[in-house]
Formats: C-alpha cells, structure tokens, sequence
C-alpha cells in the first residue's frame, strides 16, 4: 500500500508527515526504556525480513496482488509497537529512496498508514484476542493473524480518507473499493504472519520475545532473508496491488507521473535495465542489507538509557 507521488494533496501530505515525525520521535525515546542487548540482531533482521518479504506480491481475485505488510508481526517478534514503528518506517524509507517505491513526498503518509496505524492496530487487537482466546501462548499466532488481517483492512480504509480528503477520489466510490480489495490481501496477511509466527515458536524461540531467551545463530534467518529478497522475489506476481487496482479503476492512476519526484536510483521499482532479472536479485539483495545495516545502528543509536 505504498501511495505514489500525486495521489494525496500537498496539506494531506504536509499533516500526514508533520505527525509521523512527531510519533518517530517519541518512538526513539519510548525505545531507549525498552531496547535490550539482544535489540540490534533482531531489529536488524525484522526488519530486513519485513523488506524482502514485502517484495513478494501474491495473487488475489480481480487481476489484483498483495503483499505482507508486516506491522503486526514486526510488533510481535520485537515485543515493542515503539521499535516495530521504527523498523517499518526504516523499511519505507529505503523503499522510497533507493528503489522509487513510494512517493517521496507521500512518504510521511506511508509511514503513519503502514508503520503507525498498522503497527498499532496490530499490537492492541492482538493483546486483546489473546486474552479472549484464554491467554496462552500457543494461541498467540491466532490471534497476531487475525489481528493483522484487521489492520490491513483499517490502513485501507484511512488511505481512502487520504484520497478523498485530497480531492483525488469520491469517498463513496473510493472507500468500498479499497476496503473490499484489501479484506482479500488482509486474509493472506493473516496467514503469513500466524505462519511466520509459528514457525518462530517451534524452531527458532529465541527470535521471538520471552524470558532467559538470548540470540543464538545468524545462518538460518540470515539464509532465509537472502533467498526471500534475492530468488523468490522473481516469482512475485506482476499484477498490480490493491491501490495501484483501484488507481485504474478509478482512472487517477496518471497522478502518480505528473508529480512524481524524480529519485536519482539505478533499481528504481527493483529493477536494472541492462541486468534483467538478475537486476531484481540485486536490489532485492542490497535492500535486505542496507536495511539490517540502518535498523541495526538505530537499534544501537537509540539503546537504554543504562546499557
């Protein structure tokens, strides 16, 4: 859900940034009583996962793709919504400059949709359905992938507001469009993250939150992010995503080259023009990297005030 150059008015885009700033701020300083040693690998590697995860594009009805979002999982493997805020915005920040993914100057509303409202919406209805479901932790992947197929349908539906607000689509026609489109991607959400999740709890624990629990070995996650962002990633469904569907459709698809901020990047939309496929490897490969690298001295940057 990545809003392009032109979709959004320039107040939209002046307000949405405005607050996402202020919320990173207090993120970074929420993040220095909750950071531990054990932070900088994990930060680094949730959010290297998030970004070559995010690459993969599945079908949906409609001639329609999706792709994980990840708020609420981040949330959940970092135990933190504070550090999941940091995190996502790491990964939309690189998306948006290194790879043309997003537009520069929707970038502030991509983060409060995305790495904001979805993380928020993910950490509070898991905690909730968590306890309704009795409070053990076995039912915690339930409840993160309901919870994350919610979040996705919540984002849709505050992006629609974005977009009428903007003046680029009626409310009435926009908002059951993106809402009924991204019910289908919220329902593979859902199940990506109760997958990830699961997985984390029988084979690797100590990625997930939990007492006495210390990082033990890089080579499987590390393995596992390499081949997500630099081979599957050529299998990623070319149809376009839920606002990308909906931008045709509803014909303001053009916007998006008529104000578009021109980003200086040889793997604009995670391509090369002389390198094929093999170019989609690469970006895929240098974007896992730069952002374990940024999220790693974030992690390292903004530690506990006693570390």
């Amino acid at each position: 859900m990545h809003i392009p150059d032109g979709f959004i008015s320039i107040p939209v885009a002046g307000a949405t940034s405005l607050v996402s700033a202020v919320a990173l701020v207090i993120a970074c300083k929420r993040s220095q009583e909750e950071l531990g040693m054990r932070s900088a690998p994990i930060l680094g590697l949730t959010t290297a996962f998030i970004f070559a995860a995010q690459m993969i594009n599945f079908p949906v009805a409609g001639g329609t793709s999706g792709h994980l979002l990840g708020g609420t999982l981040a949330a959940i493997v970092l135990g933190s919504p504070w550090a999941a805020m940091l995190s996502m915005s790491t990964v939309f920040i690189i998306q948006a400059v290194l790879f043309a993914d997003g537009g520069i100057t929707a970038l502030g509303a991509n983060i409060l949709n995305a790495a904001i409202i979805s993380v928020w919406v993910g950490w509070v209805l898991t905690q909730t359905i968590q306890r309704l479901l009795g409070g053990s932790k076995g039912r915690l992947p339930l409840a993160a992938g309901i919870a994350a197929a919610i979040s996705i349908v919540v984002v849709a539906i505050v992006c629609a507001l974005q977009l009428a607000i903007s003046g680029t689509a009626p409310i009435n026609i926009v908002l059951p469009a993106m809402t009924g489109v991204h019910i289908l991607i919220g329902i593979g959400e859902g199940l990506i993250t109760g997958g990830v999740l699961v997985y984390l709890a029988k084979a690797r624990p100590d990625l997930l939150p939990g007492e006495q629990q210390q990082f033990q070995a890089w080579l499987v996650p590390v393995v596992t992010i390499f081949l997500i962002a630099g081979v599957l990633s050529l299998v990623a469904s070319g149809w376009p995503d839920g606002l990308e569907k909906v931008a045709e459709d509803l014909d303001f698809i053009g916007l998006a080259d008529e104000v578009r901020v021109q980003v200086l990047t040889p793997f604009a939309d995670y391509e090369h023009e002389s390198l094929g496929l093999i170019g989609t490897s690469i970006a895929g490969l240098l974007g896992a990297i730069v952002s374990f690298g940024a999220a790693f001295g974030i992690a390292k940057v903004v530690k506990p005030k006693n570390a």
